[in-house]
């Protein structure tokens, strides 16, 4: 009797196993060495939850999702399937558990993902990151994190308080940050210890350039008309004219299930259109230099005189099609910022804006902003009150606030702001920085 029970036991082990081991997808393209444990991963391999996959210098891989997203891993990189879940009847039940340990990977989301946003982690070891769109590319080592996105956006935060990296979904609260496609060559940086993840250009910085993609990743968009945000389950864009290192499709047993069409790629350039309110360093601050991009705009007579507070400058389109409501409130959110902290005769430190707000009196045209600048040991409490122009101006009143802050107003409804600011009031340590609010 001991031995039935021993060996039902067993048997019941192994169909747990086997039941929480469910499949996340398949590979559809591979080259140079990839391996999952020790074993060389080839096309139409299934990839498990629990899945460790490794790429070796000269490999990638293409992981398809069963819900038709895509994993894309670059060379020098090691990524894990902790968890891959799919509930299509009851979307609150799905969990999608991606691990980055090392390297660069893409993340496109699958149509579960979609529908259960609220339930993706995407960790790296020093950061949680959660959806607010589809496709995003991620660099990180056991200390600095980079976060890129494609097309929609991403919500950032790093390990502390409630957001461990054992937790699921996004970590969202006042020392998180967003990055969405719009905010054109920026990333989202956070590092070990760091208490907020930290907005800037991506000049030198992009996870692209740490491991660039093949020139046959899907595509963001394509000659051929496919819209990106359609494409469906079968619609990975490989260029059959660069095989060099590769397997050869054609001649690899697939499992019927999976299909790879092969669609050549001819790359469309979207030019990026001009923010309405710009802002940038006028000079080189810490390690970073001038925004030598923002500056021609701010000369090419397209924008208004620029303001200059501390090392930033700011201003907004010339045209406007701003419109002021005439009453009610309204409260902005904090959608990119870089600041900096300073100690009297010592260099500017990096910091990073926490506990931000600011609401706008349309009917008293008067604005009222808080926000915390946090570096290592040091922080700097910003607060302004001070008066809407008619044309959308942010200026502030001396009395009533420790920081000078100038900006503005943007949009056809007033749907963005933006402003720069420096502290008054302490001698000894100031801060100062820009930001770009939304609603």
């Amino acid at each position: 009797m001991l031995s039935r029970f021993i060996t039902m036991l067993i048997l019941l082990l192994v169909v747990t196993s086997l039941v929480q081991a469910a499949e996340a997808g398949r590979i559809v393209f591979v080259a140079g060495q990839v391996h999952v444990s020790s074993r060389a991963l080839v096309l139409g391999d299934a990839i498990q939850e629990g899945d460790e996959i490794a790429t070796g210098a000269d490999g990638y891989a293409y992981l398809k999702t069963v819900d038709n997203g895509f994993l894309i891993l670059r060379p020098g990189t090691r990524a894990r399937i902790a968890a891959y879940h799919v509930d299509q009847k009851n979307p609150a039940n799905t969990r999608v558990k991606l691990e980055l340990l090392s390297g660069v990977a893409r993340s496109i989301s699958g149509e579960a993902v979609k529908a259960a946003r609220q339930n993706f982690r995407f960790n790296t070891p020093v950061a949680a990151i959660g959806v607010r769109g589809t496709d995003f590319t991620v660099f990180t080592d056991q200390e600095t994190s980079r976060v890129a996105v494609i097309s929609g956006g991403v919500i950032v935060s790093g390990f502390s308080g409630g957001c461990g990296p054992e937790g699921g979904g996004p970590c969202e609260g006042g020392f998180s940050r967003e990055l969405f496609a719009n905010q054109l060559n920026h990333i989202l940086q956070i590092q070990r210890g760091q208490i907020v993840p930290q907005l800037l250009p991506s000049n030198g910085l992009s996870p692209d350039l740490s491991a660039p993609p093949r020139s046959d990743e899907p595509s963001v968009k394509a000659a051929s008309g496919v819209d990106p945000v359609k494409l469906g389950a079968n619609d990975l864009i490989l260029d059959p004219k660069k095989t060099t290192g590769l397997l050869n499709i054609t001649n690899v047993p697939l499992r019927p299930t999976v299909v790879v069409p092969v669609v050549a790629v001819v790359p469309v350039v979207v030019a990026p259109s001009s923010p309405e309110i710009l802002w940038g360093r006028w000079e080189a601050v810490a390690s970073l230099p001038a925004d030598a991009p923002v500056l021609d705009k701010l000369k090419n007579g397209t924008y208004d005189p620029a303001t200059v507070i501390g090392s930033f400058a700011i201003s907004r389109v010339s045209n406007s099609a701003l419109v002021l409501p005439k009453e009610g409130h309204a409260a902005f959110s904090l959608a990119g910022s870089e600041a900096y902290t300073q100690v009297a005769g010592q260099a500017p430190t990096v910091a990073q804006i926490a506990d931000s707000r600011l609401d706008i009196d349309f009917f008293l045209r008067a604005f009222s902003t808080t926000l915390k600048v946090v570096s290592p040991g040091a922080q700097v409490d910003i607060f302004a009150q001070g008066d809407v122009t008619l044309k959308g101006e942010l200026v502030s009143n001396i009395v009533q606030s420790n920081a000078t802050v100038k900006g503005y107003l943007g949009g056809a409804n007033a749907q963005e702001a933006g402003y720069v600011f420096k502290s008054i009031d302490q001698p000894a340590l100031s801060a100062f920085g820009a930001t770009k609010w939304s609603r």
